[in-house]
């Protein structure tokens, strides 16, 4: 075989949510997106999408709006920290558990 043989060859497989296992449980802060500021969907159409695009565990829909699984999201802030419009707050999940109950 040739080199030229392995250099076609790729993986077909894409990460997603769960790769890693369900780590909702143990985030500090949990990111919430405000549909107002949100660029998708207060123009509904497909732009932006930077909370998608660098999302490192894929937890951000591509959808409008956006939505987020927090089953899997580490709140790592990387998401609020690109959104060109600030339209992602972190807030504290201790504060949001006490609302919840």
């Amino acid at each position: 075989m040739s080199d030229a043989t392995f250099a076609c060859k790729k993986s077909h497989s894409e990460p997603g949510p769960g790769d890693a296992g369900k780590t909702g449980s143990w985030r500090v802060l949990r990111p919430i997106i405000n549909v107002n500021l949100c660029i998708p969907a207060k123009t509904n159409k497909m732009a932006c999408f930077n909370c998608w695009l660098y999302c490192p565990d894929g937890v951000v829909t591509r959808t409008i709006p956006p939505t987020i699984n927090y089953e899997y999201c580490k709140g790592c802030e990387i998401c609020a920290e690109e959104c060109p419009v600030a339209a992602i707050q972190m807030v504290e999940e201790t504060k949001l558990i006490k609302k919840e109950k």
